[in-house]
């Protein structure tokens, strides 16, 4: 055929290619062998990181992989991600205690092997990486009016978690690591970000220089899963005959640098890492705050009489409020006693016990007394939680504030192990804890000392009753007046006060957990200051736990009170920490 004196037209823009060129060889469009080389290992290489250096990503690097996340495929090109990066670190502590939370709800779920596996993952990431991605997906618009999803109305999730895997493989190619975190409840992470109305997460993001470079992902190194073979997912035109098995079901803030310095000094001792298990995540948050260590503490008893007893709550007198309380400040009571033996101080808080004391105690230090004191007077009007609220607000505030006191004093000293007396507190406790967690009465009643069925029914009455007067209200200072009582009120200023010195608080059981609680309502970066010290045998203390994102160290069913479990635990810490200190170091790679 004789040659055309016609040449094709070439589009200024677009595709220039002919399609007597691409049916020539059409692998031209391929990148060439390093280009493809590399993709491939970049694909292979990527990893869910948990630990992160604390250095800053620069602007530029971040850019760059926002516009790969931002070059990804969408069903109608509709773009529908939202990338919101989060530096505020009080942020960060909120999804940091939501998500602790929520590992530990889910390891509840678990058989007890996984559940053990699945509460040494680390979510540090989200404090300890100086980025937090949050991609949200906006589904505001119909689907109908998005070309794709009027037959398929989920594609536009599926277009942000392409948007993640862009980004994902671009941070590892620039040397960046990422973990994927999506141990949330999805209405409260909206809520913490203020998304609006038809707006959803896929999760966290951690961003930032990865402190650690995993050969294989970490859930197949730990023994979770394996990665299955190709083979094994690829089928060809129908589904078989025989149905492949399901995916397996596995059911059953300090600064960044201060949390990864604490880890980077636990990595030089000669022990394999994490040795100690749980107590060594509670080593490495004390370190994190207190990196120069502690060797002691005090425990901070707070004692209160509550009317509510005039409804056969308790299985004792009221009068054994007094007596615990004399015999700590006499140093006899079991709790001072245990305190003795871990090495720590007491400080006993009288917060409305009648009738005077019988035993003198030793006076609260540095004009502490006074002031508690004058708290008390202002809060000596008391309800029983069914006719009359537990406190009035100005009383519960000003508790609080000397509380907070007590605990500014106590945090430089060392550990605040926080230990309580008060007949009939076990009602109070679990009407506080259902309040705050928005969760029956019957989830957080339980027996108490000594009770039967019949007072525990009395005392879900009295918790139902309690909840009827909140209304649903979950503000904790209102919780605590309505609710609540005098210690914990004192408590709760306690675990204020200690967190805003830089202290360390050590829990005991329900009482004290629920006043931890209402603090970290207040201040969510709280929790990283709080160590559980036991799992009492209170039904609501797991629930409350759960909610701090907390794990206790003991599980030994104690019903001591008096902070007897808590200065158990704390002599534990102690131990630990010495053998932080004394253990002998390794060198330092380079050395």
């Amino acid at each position: 055929m004789e040659p055309s004196r016609w040449t094709r037209p070439i589009p200024l823009i677009g595709d220039p290619s002919a399609a007597s060129e691409r049916a020539a060889d059409p692998a031209a469009w391929a990148f060439g062998p390093g280009e493809r080389a590399a993709f491939y290992e970049i694909t292979a290489a990527r990893r869910d990181i948990r630990r992160f250096r604390p250095d800053p990503v620069p602007e530029e690097v971040l850019r760059r992989v926002l516009e790969a996340a931002h070059a990804a495929p969408s069903v109608g090109h509709s773009q529908p991600w939202r990338f919101l990066v989060v530096r505020d670190g009080a942020l960060r502590d909120a999804a940091a205690l939501m998500a602790e939370r929520e590992k530990l709800a889910q390891a509840d779920l678990l058989e007890e092997d996984r559940a053990r596996r699945l509460r040494d993952l680390s979510l540090e990431g989200i404090r300890a990486a100086p980025l937090g991605v949050v991609v949200c997906c906006d589904r505001r618009t119909p689907a109908e009016g998005v070309l794709g999803r009027a037959t398929f109305p989920d594609a536009d999730v599926w277009s942000c978690a392409c948007a993640i895997q862009n980004l994902w493989l671009a941070a590892r190619a620039e040397g960046l690591g990422m973990g994927w975190v999506t141990l949330f409840p999805p209405e409260e992470l909206a809520a913490l970000l203020g998304l609006p109305e038809g707006v959803v997460t896929l999760g966290w993001l951690c961003l930032g220089w990865p402190d650690e470079r995993p050969p294989e992902p970490g859930l197949q190194r730990r023994g979770w899963s394996r990665r299955l073979p190709l083979d094994e997912v690829v089928l060809t035109d129908r589904w078989p005959g025989d149905e492949p098995s399901p995916p397996p079901s596995h059911l059953a803030a300090p600064p960044p640098p201060a949390v990864v310095a604490a880890r980077d000094d636990a990595d030089e001792l000669l022990a394999v890492p994490s040795s100690l298990g749980v107590l060594d995540t509670v080593l490495d948050r004390i370190l994190a705050v207190r990196p120069e260590g502690l060797d002691s503490g005090h425990l901070v008893l707070a004692a209160s009489d509550h009317p509510v007893t005039r409804h056969a709550v308790s299985a004792y007198p009221v009068s054994v409020t007094r007596q615990i309380l004399d015999a700590t400040g006499a140093g006899t009571s079991q709790g001072a006693v245990a305190a003795r033996a871990a090495g720590l101080g007491v400080l006993a808080v009288d917060a409305g016990v009648l009738p005077p004391e019988s035993v003198p105690r030793p006076p609260l230090p540095d004009g502490l007394e006074e002031l508690v004191a004058r708290a008390v007077a202002t809060a000596s009007e008391r309800g029983d939680l069914v006719e009359q609220d537990a406190l009035t607000g100005e009383g519960a505030h000003a508790l609080v504030e000397a509380g907070r006191a007590v605990g500014a004093w106590a945090a430089p000293h060392g550990l605040v192990v926080l230990g309580e007396a008060g007949i009939g507190n076990t009602t109070p406790a679990a009407a506080m804890a259902a309040a705050l967690l928005g969760v029956p009465a019957q989830d957080t009643v339980g027996l108490g000392a000594g009770a039967d069925s019949a007072m525990v029914e009395r005392k879900q009455r009295v918790v139902e009753r309690a909840l009827e007067r909140l209304d649903g209200r979950r503000d904790p200072m209102e919780v605590l007046a309505v609710a609540g009582g005098a210690e914990f009120a004192l408590l709760t200023g306690v675990v204020l006060g200690a967190a805003e010195a830089g202290g360390i608080v050590v829990l005991d059981g329900l009482a004290t957990s629920v006043a931890a609680l209402a603090a970290a309502r207040r201040s969510p970066g709280i929790a990283a200051h709080l160590v559980a010290g036991q799992r009492s045998r209170e039904r609501g203390h797991a629930l409350v736990l759960r909610a701090l994102g907390l794990e206790p160290l003991l599980d030994l069913r104690l019903r001591a009170g008096e902070g007897a479990g808590a200065c158990l635990a704390a002599g534990l810490v102690l131990d630990g920490l010495r053998i932080r200190r004394e253990t002998a170091r390794t060198a330092r790679t380079g050395d």
